[in-house]
């Protein structure tokens, strides 16, 4: 009668049992039994004789898993270097008018260079340009007076400059393209501005005469 020694064997019989999940049906039907030798061992066996049923408990099987694909951890967004951060941060440079024809004439017509404006005039300057071919619809024009505009650009070859002070002024002339960007600009002429100061007596002005009688 084959023998199977000590509670060691049958412990591997059940792990292999264990390992093997596709002979599963064919454990369940066989049968182990519990002997007592002559010196009180403990053994199983597969044979009846002189033995005792053991009762197994039915196996469970799991069946196996495919592991699942691993799936690349969400992307996270890429530090970008100080560089591109403030590259990124500046704010983007105005469209540039590709389409822009230069103008053949641009220059101020009048007042002439180093002209003096007369005491009547109290400092308004009416200022021409040439501009040729014509101004196109989509260009403007920019009056500066020493360097700063003296008011918003214009459609126009004709401007008016109130109330400059007494003294030299230099004039010029800025013309934008469709997108703001200057592009040509005239030689600058200079004025002189003669104002009567309103502490003359005969300066209608003159706190002196208010009232007069």
């Amino acid at each position: 009668m084959a023998r199977l020694s000590g509670m060691t064997t049958l412990g591997l019989c059940l792990s292999a049992v264990l390992a093997l999940g596709s002979v599963s049906a064919e454990l369940e039907a066989a049968q182990v039994y519990r002997h007592v030798d002559a010196n009180g061992n403990v053994v199983f066996s597969d044979q009846p004789a002189g033995g005792s049923k053991v009762k197994l408990t039915p196996l469970s099987v799991v069946p196996s898993t495919e592991s699942a694909p691993s799936r690349a951890p969400a992307s996270r967004g890429v530090s970008s270097s100080p560089s591109e951060t403030a590259s990124r941060s500046r704010p983007s440079a105005p469209a540039v008018d590709v389409s822009f024809r230069g103008y053949t004439r641009f220059f101020i017509q009048s007042p002439s260079n180093e002209e003096t404006l007369p005491t009547g005039q109290a400092g308004n300057l009416a200022v021409r340009l040439a501009i040729e071919p014509q101004l196109r619809p989509e260009h403007k024009v920019r009056v500066t007076v020493d360097g700063a505009p003296s008011q918003s650009a214009m459609n126009s070859s004709v401007f008016m400059v109130p109330g400059l002070e007494r003294g030299k002024h230099v004039i010029q002339a800025e013309l934008l393209d469709a997108s703001g960007r200057v592009r040509q600009t005239t030689e600058p002429r200079v004025v002189y501005v003669q104002r009567a100061s309103v502490n003359l007596p005969r300066n209608p002005n003159n706190p002196a005469n208010a009232g007069g009688g």
